[in-house]
């Protein structure tokens, strides 16, 4: 047991599965080069190895089988066509480009393909390694190449095996990371009902949409690995039971996200009662409760989640405190608070729900969204709308084609020793936008002059080829691990695989200045591309990036009304809606990250601005989940179908404000309609609602009167953003360094 627990846990840890893969294959290419008794089999394979484990797609083992075969076949065409231009310079050079630009458009198909293209890339680049490495293409080239596909054929069939033997690992290993960033989703809104004055709420509700962020990121990851091991598997009970576990996951969000009151109004009426406070504690609780199910989904072991019962008892009653005490100025909040209440009993149904989720309802529409394409004329037809100097993914590709080629004809020039490493720096380093591009130069630097000192003190203490060999694979396995989360320390240990790797070959002490030098180099190149060609400024798209915002919450609104017009149904119009608002709200978020990590002479857009249209614009979508949250079908002579029209002149002001906004126009005032709104909404339907017009809460009027209250402040924030003005303010400043 005390060794168990622990392998249980590592077990458990998504990057441990991807390590151990890498390890098998690494082992197997070294035990295959010391039975061979050739030593210069481990870099071809190595190489190999490497190049297909970055490209490995999430798939079930037939889906990673077909990937594996069309990675494959991009290698061996990549590989023959560097083999057969590697000694026409100028013709090499105008292949490099053309393939850099027609791989990454490729990606503009979907994730999958990106992935593969950026694979096929960096073995074209290894590809020119290996042949360099000889002195050029001889007899031998073509069966060294050939043990570059080896490698990657190697690592491609313990991957397929692995998906095989352990296909739901990664799903499980998915759902926990959902619940993990819910709890921690939980956890930051129960800081809102924290009735503490003079706290910086806004700064708090960015925080909030940031985590968002990473919920919506952590469902869309999800989402597609179940989604792609559902294809041929539907009557797979426990494939059903993840995708029951991931639906609660978003009923969760939907009322997680959810805000039924200004909580400053609620602060400042409450300010002395301890009704807030137990809001704050069964928020937190419930948080914590998210994160304790993550693990128990990790660990396969029961959800011991105590239902906060007691907690939901105390708050009932401290809200009948305040009813019986009677104070005019609290009796419009008193049902605002047992609507929070009961959003709260809900949420707390739906977490302990999700220990069970068999029990759920089966009734639901169970589709998932696919996102890839059915066709290839719907993929070209991705390729082709992205053919244009508007497209993110164009620009990217012709500034990387061209680094590349830039980075080429100079090594050409300066002929250093090793010089291919300038070009495999670029192809790392150069990313789609100016901020994403500086962090991995700087990371690049450190890492590869901390590997080389690692390196160095290696090679010197341990001239054993047997200890350097276990050390080059012990470091590729630590390269795997952190090459997402920590991109210094997978510089260092894959620049120490580098080194241990090819001083059994070579002198390992004459690789450490030129290789240096070459990151230097490509280092450089990359930032300059990402500088001077086709720079990709993010605040020039912030306009159109908030009006994606506002038409995605737009439709969102629209399916709410559809639901409240025809009846609840969690079918994929609603939850692609739902999902879809959330993607904008996130991505709104990761751009102004990028953007204040801009040089400031860049910014063209006030970041203030920019910020407080995020705040805005996700309490209007958390005014619209609650909306979303009470929806059932209203009958004919409900009072509140009285309602619906004035949903519709909300959407109607939302798609109008789109349109200015996506169009850089001046944004039409929208005080006169909002009021007539306000005023409509305001009205009773009927005489005893005009008598208990006090004490009466309808959750639809209420909810609709928050929105349309989000409209003026909104207009107003967009007429801000068509307008260019730098900013460099202490907030967007603070901002910045919280999103490191």
């Amino acid at each position: 047991m005390p060794i168990a627990l622990p392998l249980r846990r590592l077990w458990t840890l998504d990057k441990f599965a991807y390590s151990l893969r890498v390890f098998i294959a690494f082992s197997g290419a070294l035990a295959l080069s010391a039975f061979q008794g050739d030593v210069g089999l481990v870099i071809p394979l190595f190489l190999g190895i490497i190049a297909c484990a970055l490209s490995e797609t999430d798939d079930s083992w037939q889906g990673r089988l077909q990937a594996l075969a069309v990675t494959l076949v991009c290698f061996a065409s990549a590989s023959f066509i560097v083999q057969w231009l590697f000694s026409w310079p100028w013709m090499f050079a105008l292949g490099l480009g053309v393939s850099a630009f027609t791989l990454i458009m490729l990606g503009a198909i979907g994730q999958r393909y990106a992935t593969i293209a950026s694979g096929t890339l960096i073995l074209s680049i290894y590809s020119m390694i290996n042949i360099e490495q000889h002195g050029g293409v001889d007899a031998d080239v073509a069966s060294r190449q050939l043990l570059l596909l080896g490698g990657a054929a190697w690592y491609g069939l313990i991957s397929v095996i692995w998906c095989a033997l352990f296909s739901r690992q990664p799903v499980k290993q998915s759902m926990a990371r959902v619940y993990k960033t819910l709890g921690e989703f939980l956890i930051l809104k129960s800081a809102l009902f924290e009735p503490v004055r003079g706290v910086d709420v806004e700064a708090r509700r960015v925080a909030l949409a940031r985590q968002n962020g990473q919920v919506v990121a952590a469902l869309n990851q999800a989402k597609e690995m179940i989604f792609r091991r559902l294809e041929g598997q539907r009557g797979s009970a426990k494939l059903n039971r993840y995708l029951r576990i991931y639906f609660i996951a978003q009923d969760i969000h939907e009322r997680a996200s959810s805000t039924h009151y200004p909580y400053s109004a609620l602060t400042e009426a409450f300010f002395h009662h301890d009704v807030l406070f137990r809001c704050q504690r069964l928020l937190d609780q419930q948080g914590r409760a998210c994160r304790q199910l993550a693990k128990s989904l990790l660990l396969n072991r029961p959800f011991d989640h105590e239902l906060s019962e007691q907690a939901l008892m105390d708050l009932r009653a401290s809200i009948d405190n305040l009813r019986d005490r009677g104070r005019p100025e609290w009796r419009a909040l008193i049902r605002p608070l047992n609507a929070l209440a009961d959003n709260l009993a809900t949420l707390e149904g739906q977490i302990a729900s999700a220990h069970n989720p068999d029990a759920s309802d089966d009734r639901r529409d169970n589709a998932l969204f696919d996102r890839s394409p059915g066709s290839l004329k719907e993929a070209w037809n991705r390729v082709r709308l992205n053919l244009t100097l508007g497209s993110p993914t164009f620009r990217h590709a012709v500034r990387l084609s061209t680094a590349l080629m830039a980075g080429y004809a100079l090594l050409q020039w300066l002929d250093p020793e090793q010089g291919f490493w300038i070009l495999l720096t670029t192809l790392f380093v150069c990313r789609p936008n100016f901020a994403t591009t500086r962090r991995f130069l700087s990371q690049r630097i450190l890492g590869t002059v901390l590997g080389l000192t690692a390196g160095w003190a290696s090679i010197s203490l341990f001239p054993q080829p047997g200890i350097q060999s276990l050390i080059a694979v012990a470091a590729g396995v630590c390269f795997f691990a952190n090459r997402e989360r920590h991109y210094v320390i997978a510089t260092a240990s894959i620049t120490l695989l580098v080194l241990c790797s090819f001083n059994q070959v070579g002198d390992g002490f004459d690789l450490i200045w030129p290789r240096l030098f070459d990151t230097l180099i490509g280092a450089l190149i990359a930032g300059l591309a990402v500088f001077f060609i086709l720079p990709d400024w993010q605040g020039r798209r912030l306009y159109r990036e908030a009006a994606k915002v506002l038409a995605s919450h737009r439709c969102y609104l629209d399916e709410i009304v559809h639901q409240y017009e025809q009846g609840k149904q969690d079918d994929l119009a609603y939850r692609l809606a739902r999902r879809n608002a959330h993607n904008a709200d996130a991505a709104l978020s990761t751009l102004l990250t990028n953007i204040l990590h801009e040089p400031g002479h860049y910014r063209k857009q006030d970041a203030d601005s920019g910020l407080r249209f995020l705040v805005l614009s996700n309490t209007l979508l958390s005014h619209l989940s609650a909306l979303g949250a009470h929806r059932h079908r209203l009958a004919e002579g409900e009072d509140d179908a009285a309602l619906m029209p004035q949903a519709r002149h909300i959407s109607d002001l939302l798609a109008a404000m789109t349109a200015e906004l996506h169009g850089r126009r001046s944004i039409t005032p929208v005080v006169e309609p909002v009021n007539e709104l306000l005023a409509a909404l305001d009205e009773p339907a009927s005489l005893d609602e005009e008598q208990n017009a006090a004490t009466l809460y309808r959750p639809i009027q209420s909810q609709l009167k928050l929105i349309a209250e989000q409209l003026v402040p909104l207009s107003e924030s967009a007429q801000r953003l068509v307008q260019a003005k730098p900013s460099n303010t202490q907030a967007a400043k603070v901002f910045a360094m919280d999103s490191e």
